[in-house]
This record gives C-alpha cells, sequence and structure tokens, in this order.
C-alpha cells in the first residue's frame, strides 16, 4: 500500500506564518508577564513600597511580546519558505522517478 502525499499548496504558508507568529508571541508574552510581575513584586519588597503592577505589562510584557513577534514572523517565514521549496523539489523528484 502506498502513502499518497499531497502537492504543497502556497497558499498554505501565510496561513502557518501568522498561526505560529501568533502563538509564540503569546507564549512570550504569558512568560514575559510572569517574570515582569515577579520583579515587580520583589522590587516592591526590596524598596519597601506598594509595586505598581501595569509597569510589568507596558515595560516589560508587550515589548518583549512584540520583539518575538517580529523576530519570530520572519523565521517562520524563511522556514516555511525553505519547507515549501524542499516539498515541491521532492515532488518533482517523486514525479521524475515514476
Amino acid at each position: 500500500m502506498a502513502v499518497v502525499a499531497h502537492s504543497p499548496r502556497w497558499y498554505y504558508i501565510p496561513v502557518r506564518v501568522v498561526l505560529i507568529t501568533f502563538l509564540l508571541s503569546l507564549m512570550a508574552f504569558a512568560l514575559s508577564l510572569l517574570v515582569g510581575i515577579a520583579g515587580t513584586f520583589v522590587s516592591g519588597l526590596i524598596r519597601g513600597i506598594h509595586p505598581n503592577m501595569t509597569l510589568a505589562y507596558r515595560h516589560v510584557a508587550i515589548p518583549v511580546a512584540a520583539t518575538v513577534a517580529g523576530v519570530a514572523s520572519i523565521v517562520v517565514t524563511i522556514n516555511e519558505l525553505r519547507r515549501y521549496r524542499q516539498s515541491k523539489a521532492l515532488e518533482g523528484i517523486e514525479a521524475a522517478s515514476r
């Protein structure tokens, strides 16, 4: 029984890039928010003041998530284009060997 491989479609590339970029930036936002809240809390304890937790959002989580989204979109786009070109080449080799 032969396994039938589907032909790669170019219009799946932007969908995967957006989805993976969104998920990576969401995870980066959550993790950096956790670290920012912990840092703000510890800073408030050390200084003996009530910590302003909105600083964790404004100055830590949002800039980190935006940076990760920019880098991830570039890296994922390059990776998906390589994957698409490799799939097309392998499909051509397979078609030629039949």
